[in-house]
């Protein structure tokens, strides 16, 4: 149920943030956050049911900035490889202005006798995981899907927990620990055949418009496949 502004519950996420940023998230209180926007509390509680529900807005922004990025016209262009690398990097976006909060997020989801918090936050990651296989356009099934997915979760897992304490301008550090990630993974996800229609469709598309950074691009792909 939403209230009468229908940027109510963005504004209550962004003032959330920004009092977190100020002490830490352990110390927002939902009815500071209510006071700042000058609403009334049971406001609030129309959008948010508890606390704990704006973690799970703020990685809805990072699974909104993700499919976003799906949409971009270059993607249709790239390899799996190279689609999983933007589309993760673009699911990181909205949250690193708010990087140590995020930690303080997961610490707090990891807190001894949390279970009411750390079963839903399984979910939430095997969620974003499927979106992003969809945004990657993968799409293998049965056993070739679950050995897809189990692979991705350990990368998206691994990638976020590097993020998470990555200080490098444009979190670079990031990019390349993905990346080394993913090269393994694309061999072994040709090997089960599960990327061959998804690697179809880009060749289907290939090359778009030259340019500079086309170009790179197309120079890599050949690199890639001498290697392979």
């Amino acid at each position: 149920m939403t209230g009468q502004d229908p940027r109510l519950r963005e504004r209550i996420l962004d003032e959330a943030l920004a009092l977190a940023a100020v002490d830490s998230w352990e110390s927002v209180r939902l009815h500071a956050v209510a006071a700042k926007l000058g609403v009334p509390l049971d406001s609030v509680r129309l959008e948010f049911a508890e606390k704990e529900d704006l973690v799970d807005a703020f990685f809805d922004r990072a699974d909104a900035s993700m499919l976003a990025q799906s949409e971009a016209p270059l993607m249709a262009t790239l390899e799996p490889r190279q689609r999983l690398q933007a589309l993760m990097m673009a699911w990181f976006e909205p949250l690193t202005p708010h990087r140590r909060v995020v930690r303080e997020m997961i610490g707090g989801k990891l807190e001894p006798g949390h279970l009411h918090v750390q079963i839903p936050g399984l979910l939430r990651v095997s969620r974003t995981v499927q979106w992003l296989r969809e945004a990657a356009g993968l799409d293998a099934t049965f056993l070739r899907r679950a050995a897809e997915e189990t692979i991705l979760t350990g990368i998206y897992l691994a990638t976020f927990a590097r993020w998470m304490r990555d200080d490098s301008e444009g979190s670079t550090a990031t990019a390349d620990f993905l990346e080394r990630c993913l090269r393994p993974a694309e061999q072994a996800a040709l090997s089960l055949g599960a990327w061959g229609r998804a690697m179809a469709g880009a060749a289907e598309v290939w090359p778009p418009a030259t340019g500079a950074a086309d170009e790179r691009q197309h120079a890599e792909r050949k690199q890639d496949g001498a290697r392979t």
